[in-house]
């Protein structure tokens, strides 16, 4: 998204008063709708005390911001796979279309069935979300319902945090290591009796950076005796080895870990709204209450997921494209003078030598949209791997400013 300064007034929202004039069924649903629709319309009552790493840039008014702006023309905005979906998730989503006038029980049901024996669990141990930004938002309702507060790193991605705050959870935020990984040491002695979830990106976005595995494994076996802890792996498929890396083996030991995954990155799903969680059946029917219990899921998105799923060679591909993307990427910056950090998603983050703002607005004025942050006192640029035309379109514009 574009990094735009904007402030927008509106009436706070009184969620306990919604409590009570309406049923828990109904509550639940308007919740994620009002929390979905900030997103849409603008910044939250977070904004006005919240640091710049929590925040996302503000979405308000979207159509009117983009109509003054130059046209894009490499978007590297939103970690978005350009090679997707596949030719063979294209296919079955157009044989679905046939039958898209009957409710999609037996699609979602077998792609249900699918990811449990591609992760090696039961099919109670998982739950469908139309992309993991769904199921952030169910863990985010219902591990704020009754206070607490979330424990996560920061810089982090922050959709479940700021949904957790938005309806009156704190936040306890834990700085990465000087290697941009998470303290988990540090993570481990802030866990209290009023933490209600542990948040943690494996890889990290924005930082595209990893927790080692062997360490994470250990810290979720001990601080999961004491507290949930929820792992949002949403670009580990960009991994050397992501079955070495994931964490859903915690779950099969029985541990308190939620797993979330997603099709929007190497399945190049991002329009098409699939992800799904893992874990023990009694979390899955609680965040279940949450959700539409995996029928948010159209008819022709789980179509496509369930071909995509079983197309490695397609995935490979993304993830051969996305390397040589990132070793060019990683070439043009380092003969600028950059550093940037190593990443192991499909983005690159690297120290910026002028101010964030105005360099993602020259760049865009050259025609190439990215994202920028600060934190640990540095302007940061986060770009997106897109095609290899897409990053010479980078290039050519970074050199004019670098």
């Amino acid at each position: 998204m574009l990094s735009i300064n904007l402030t927008i007034q509106y009436e706070p929202l009184n969620f306990t008063k919604m409590a009570t004039e309406m049923n828990r069924r109904d509550w639940i649903r308007s919740s994620a709708l009002i929390t979905a629709g900030l997103y849409v319309a603008g910044v939250s009552n977070l904004a006005k005390a919240a640091p710049p790493s929590f925040l996302v840039p503000p979405r308000a008014d979207l159509k009117k911001i983009l109509a003054d702006l130059p046209k894009m023309q490499a978007r590297l905005t939103s970690n978005e796979n350009p090679f997707g979906p596949s030719e063979k998730a294209k296919k079955a989503l157009m044989e679905a279309v046939n039958e898209s006038c009957r409710y999609p029980r037996e699609r979602i049901m077998a792609l249900r069935a699918a990811i449990a024996k591609e992760e090696g669990v039961s099919e109670e141990h998982v739950l469908l979300g139309a992309g993991s930004s769904d199921l952030l938002l169910a863990a985010a309702l219902k591990y704020a319902d009754k206070g607490g507060s979330i424990l996560s790193a920061d810089p982090t991605y922050a959709s479940l945090v700021r949904s957790a705050v938005d309806v009156g959870a704190g936040w306890e935020k834990v700085p990465l290591t000087k290697d941009f990984a998470h303290d988990l040491d540090a993570m481990a002695k802030k866990v209290s009796d009023s933490t209600s979830l542990v948040y943690i990106v494996n890889p990290n976005n924005p930082t595209g950076t990893i927790t080692p595995a062997d360490k994470l494994r250990s810290f979720c076996e001990s601080v999961s005796k004491r507290k949930p802890i929820f792992i949002d792996e949403a670009y580990i498929d960009y991994m050397a080895d992501p079955k070495s890396q994931t964490m859903v083996d915690c779950v099969r030991k029985g541990q308190n870990v939620i797993v979330a995954r997603t099709f929007s990155k190497v399945h190049g799903f991002a329009g098409l709204r699939v992800g799904y969680a893992i874990a023990q059946p009694e979390v899955i029917k609680e965040l279940g209450k949450y959700t539409n219990g995996g029928f948010n899921v159209s008819a022709t998105s789980a179509s496509a997921a369930l071909a995509s799923l079983h197309d490695k060679e397609f995935t490979q591909y993304c993830v051969q494209k996305n390397k040589e993307a990132k070793d060019f990427t990683y070439d043009v910056l380092k003969k600028e003078g950059y550093t940037p950090l190593d990443s192991h998603t499909n983005f690159v983050m690297f120290p910026l030598k002028m101010n964030g703002k105005k360099f993602t607005e020259e760049m865009l004025k050259r025609g190439v949209g990215l994202r920028s942050w600060e934190f640990y006192d540095q302007q940061w640029c986060r770009v997106s791997m897109g095609t290899m035309d897409d990053m010479k379109l980078f290039a050519d514009a970074f050199r004019q400013l670098s």
